[in-house]
């Protein structure tokens, strides 16, 4: 499957809710993560994470804050969707 990329400003996916693609909300995005040198984003900062996500195997950052792997996203609109399998 090849991803259509769209180019998204920042600004227009920061607090946008993070979703799985079976609808269970994992959080909002509050930053992303990037590497330096090539510009590819690796990681999206979670904020407010839910309980449910909580219980996911994701890496900590901080408190509330988790990071979702970039290549785990399916789509990006009203939602960012995630895909939960790539996520474990």
């Amino acid at each position: 499957m090849v991803m259509q990329t769209t180019k998204n400003p920042f600004r227009s996916i920061v607090s946008k809710m993070i979703v799985t693609k079976e609808g269970k909300r994992l959080g909002f995005v509050k930053d992303l993560t990037f590497e330096v040198g090539s510009g590819e984003i690796i990681n999206i900062v979670v904020k407010d994470a839910t309980p449910y996500t909580k219980n996911l195997n994701l890496e900590k950052i901080s408190g509330s804050e988790m990071l979702i792997p970039y290549n785990s996203i399916i789509a990006i609109g009203d939602f960012v969707i995630v895909s939960e399998e790539d996520l474990v």
